[in-house]
């Protein structure tokens, strides 16, 4: 959940073949087959041998080096077959032979290079997925009155991981929950994302004020970050069915209620940590059954062909049936099948939904009072 790489690197060693293997394998094979029925139907002399010099190069977009010498070898074996028949081999024929067998070589090598590639994107992405989830940890079921979940989308179009972070905790202030996005990528986002869950999980505990927290998470990202570095932020806090929110250059939370979807954005505009920000709360009353989804910048950045996902119109719709789990599941459907498979950038998603005010805790009466409490 918290980190998904969608690569599939190819095997390498003796085992079984991949998939990648065994398409560019297929796809060699049917261009020999081709090549030999059209040279057995043409008859002498061998006219179109020089065209199996291909088949390693085909394979080696796929294939392990290992297939891509099997494939050359085997082509190399049935031009040398054609040639032989003739009554006199050519010298044309020869140099086709010959052509083959070095193309054999460097497809082999191309292959070698590509598999290598692949196998360190494989590792770092392993690297990027264990630095994440060092940094983030997994969301509720429930989390004091609330019910929450939390979802990290990874972008595939590119390899590098990125500082989207969330968090969410029952403190004596009520349930508080961040959602924010380092500006950059690599691991010097993720560090920076670090310092800033850190810290906000000592202060969470600490200030009774929102305004406070932003106040110390901004001097913990001002003491790490160069001058043109900063975090985006927006504080969530649940308390007795109020909410409150204070944003710090980070998308407005949306409010879904009775089958609308209600943006709240703050009073005034504020800037992001790291730049002093001074915030003004806003205020709402929840009510049961409320849902508050709380997003990074890249679900508003997620397009096709120029039109961006529309994530208000159909928030309602895929947010508001079950578990606030199977909410983001839906969401994040919607939202791959709409851009094709290709982000530009991660997404961090939390859905929380309010389930009623917490009951006053009863004081336990003795058993040896029982009777009179009940006269």
């Amino acid at each position: 959940m918290l980190f998904d790489v969608r690569t599939h690197p190819f095997q390498s060693g003796r085992g079984p073949l991949s998939p990648g293997s065994r398409a560019g394998l297929g796809a060699a094979l049917a261009l020999l087959a081709l090549v030999s029925a059209a040279e057995l139907a043409d008859g002498r002399p061998a006219h179109y041998v020089a065209l199996m010099v291909a088949a390693p190069f085909l394979a080696a977009a796929l294939a392990s080096w290992r297939v891509v010498l099997g494939v050359g070898a085997l082509a190399t074996l049935i031009g040398a077959a054609f040639a032989l028949a003739e009554q006199t081999m050519s010298l044309v024929s020869a140099v086709n032979v010959a052509g083959i067998a070095l193309a054999t070589g460097i497809a082999a090598a191309v292959a070698s290079v590509r598999e290598g590639q692949a196998e360190r994107i494989a590792e770092l992405s392993k690297l990027a997925a264990v630095a994440q989830q060092a940094v983030l940890r997994p969301l509720g079921p429930q989390v004091g009155t609330l019910s929450v979940a939390g979802r990290y989308i990874s972008s595939t179009a590119t390899a590098e991981i990125g500082g989207d972070l969330y968090e969410a905790m029952d403190t004596p202030y009520g349930v508080r929950m961040i959602i924010g996005d380092v500006r950059g990528k690599g691991l010097d986002a993720v560090r920076l994302a670090s310092i800033v869950l850190g810290s906000y999980r000592h202060v969470a505990y600490e200030r009774a004020d929102l305004r406070a927290v932003v106040t110390d998470l901004d001097r913990a990202v001002a003491r790490n970050v160069g001058d043109e570095d900063f975090v985006t932020a927006a504080l969530v806090e649940e308390r007795g069915g109020t909410l409150t929110i204070v944003n710090c250059g980070h998308p407005a939370p949306l409010l879904l209620r009775r089958g609308a979807v209600i943006p709240l954005e703050p009073p005034a505009p504020a800037p992001p940590l790291g730049f002093m920000p001074v915030v003004r709360p806003r205020v709402e009353r929840l009510e049961p059954g409320d849902r508050l989804l709380l997003f990074t910048d890249g679900l508003g950045e997620a397009r096709r062909d120029g039109e961006f996902f529309p994530t208000a119109d159909r928030a309602w719709r895929l947010l508001g049936h079950g578990t606030v789990g199977d909410g983001l599941a839906s969401l994040e459907t919607a939202l791959v099948e709409w851009v094709h498979g290709r982000l530009d950038d991660d997404i961090a998603l939390v859905l929380m939904e309010y389930t009623g005010s917490r009951p006053a805790p009863t004081a336990a009466v003795p058993s040896w009072e029982v009777g009179a409490a009940e006269s």
